[in-house]
């Protein structure tokens, strides 16, 4: 079993902590009668049940899960469980960790309010928090999400009007709502991801006047669903969705193929598997790049089958992304208005077969290759960057500041849920690409590789936001999962 495929484990997982979910809740009905044994023919009933439960909760629970509890790094002695966790360190000795805030139920993203203040998500639970001084002072707003696998509140961006004062600020929120209701089937109509803004209410510390932005498909999921926010300069909002098919290795559900993941014959695009860019109030930025007919008109970039990190480079205010393969094929993609990133056809340095997997090493030449363009308005270019196993790249940013030296500023810092490396990349002159040397000067990392000048940092958990702050110009590391289950907030700071 345990060499079973991870997203079979993970879905097995998933379901199995359901279920025991509702053993629980039924045996805190039966009350005192169960737990003075009054009834012991029901208590026998359910052991079978309880013992399948656990024993597949022992098999599987040390499989790192974006976007649900884990337990990873347990030994056991004498019979006791113990915690053995490997504490997140760099590879600069001329800086260090500090922790700001711990004890999250799985932190999704971060945006600064003002110094030392700022607003944090949890995935899991739908919490919007405010964070002062590293002390939770309120929370702004619940929201009842759907959180399965990569579902959950995803993604945060915040506006202040011509002020860098909170009173002036809109708060946009991407999260999951796919409410199950018995004898009822999920549809787009009651199934989707939502993009939604917020007047913060700075005496009251609350959200409130929410406005619809974007409604976006969810379905069939419930993985593949992006979610990162990022606002321009421009006061543009960029949002990121994958294809929203399950994580499961080749397993994608029909009926949801669309010309945004290269289906020729696919049917027009509807939201997925996209960079999207909008106004504050979620209109198309003037006629469209790819087309003029809605949602084809709010596509910035597409063929992207799930990405969790999106940054601006400071100097070009060219975009940048990071994208997540199936079981290989991880990138780094510079994006350019109207960016093609292959998907469902190319993947890394790839073209994929009919089953999207590996068929031979793509070359752009090659016409037995379909990609869409959308009337030539629409591009495909090739990775920046391509990890041959995955890594699980998840936010991205570029360091807008020397708080940490000269030798970091406006480079690219990626986080990932393997081993919770942060990668710090070096950009070329012209800022088209990346600047590698060595074993990395083919811009490919395979296990043959040395990574030691690309690797910043280790062991930060499933990294899940990387933010330089404004304010004091360190990088600030959310951390969804550590450890113990809880989510860290740190900052990178000089040794001096």
């Amino acid at each position: 079993m345990c060499s079973w495929p991870f997203e079979i484990l993970q879905n097995m997982l998933i379901d199995v902590k359901i279920i025991w979910v509702q053993i629980d809740k039924k045996i805190q009905s039966y009350g005192r009668g169960l737990a003075n044994h009054q009834d012991p023919d029901l208590i026998l009933s359910c052991l079978p049940i309880v013992l399948f439960c656990i024993i597949f909760l022992f098999l599987v629970s040390e499989h790192p899960i974006l976007g649900q509890i884990q337990n990873p790094n347990v030994t056991v002695t004498n019979n006791q469980s113990t915690q053995s966790i490997s504490q997140p360190s760099l590879t600069d000795p001329n800086l260090r960790i500090e922790e700001v805030a711990e004890g999250f139920d799985f932190p999704t993203s971060m945006a600064f309010l003002g110094k030392n203040d700022f607003i944090l998500l949890e995935k899991n639970t739908g919490n919007v928090i405010r964070l002062l001084n590293g002390n939770v002072t309120h929370q702004l707003l619940h929201i009842d999400v759907s959180f399965r696998d990569e579902r959950g509140l995803l993604g945060l961006a915040l506006l202040q009007n011509g002020s860098s004062n909170a009173k002036n600020t809109f708060v946009f929120l991407y999260y999951t709502h796919c409410p199950k209701v018995s004898g009822q089937a999920q549809t787009p109509q009651n199934c989707g991801n939502y993009v939604y803004r917020y007047k913060l209410d700075t005496n009251n510390y609350t959200l409130t006047d929410p406005r619809l932005i974007l409604s976006l498909p969810a379905l069939p999921g419930p993985s593949h669903n992006g979610g990162k926010l990022l606002m321009d300069k421009e006061q543009n909002l960029f949002v990121t969705i994958g294809d929203l098919q399950p994580t499961n290795y080749n397993q994608n559900v029909v009926g949801y193929d669309t010309k945004a993941q290269n289906i020729m014959n696919g049917t027009n695009p509807d939201g997925r598997a996209g960079i999207l860019r909008v106004t504050p109030d979620g209109k198309p930025v003037g006629k469209g790049i790819l087309g003029e007919v809605y949602p084809l008109n709010i596509y910035f970039a597409y063929g992207i089958k799930n990405s969790f990190g999106i940054g601006l480079d400071p100097l070009t205010n060219n975009l940048w992304e990071s994208e997540n393969g199936p079981q290989f094929g991880d990138e780094i993609n510079l994006v350019k208005p109207g960016f093609n990133s292959g998907w469902e056809k190319v993947q890394g340095i790839w073209k994929l077969n009919q089953t999207r997997d590996i068929e031979a090493v793509y070359n752009q030449s090659d016409k037995g290759v379909a990609l869409v363009n959308f009337g030539g308005k629409g591009s495909y270019s090739k990775p920046e960057f391509v990890w041959e196993k995955p890594v699980g790249p998840t936010a991205l940013t570029f360091l807008d500041s020397s708080k940490l030296g000269k030798q970091y500023q406006n480079d690219i810092f990626v986080g990932s849920v393997k081993n919770g490396i942060i990668y710090h990349f070096k950009v070329s002159k012209d800022r088209k690409s990346l600047s590698l040397s060595g074993d990395l000067s083919d811009l490919i990392f395979n296990k043959k590789d040395d990574p030691a000048q690309i690797v910043f940092g280790r062991n930060f958990g499933i990294i899940t936001d990387l933010v330089v702050s404004p304010y004091d110009g360190y990088l600030y590391v959310v951390s969804g999962i550590k450890g113990n289950d809880k989510g860290v907030i740190y900052r990178i700071v000089p040794n001096s």
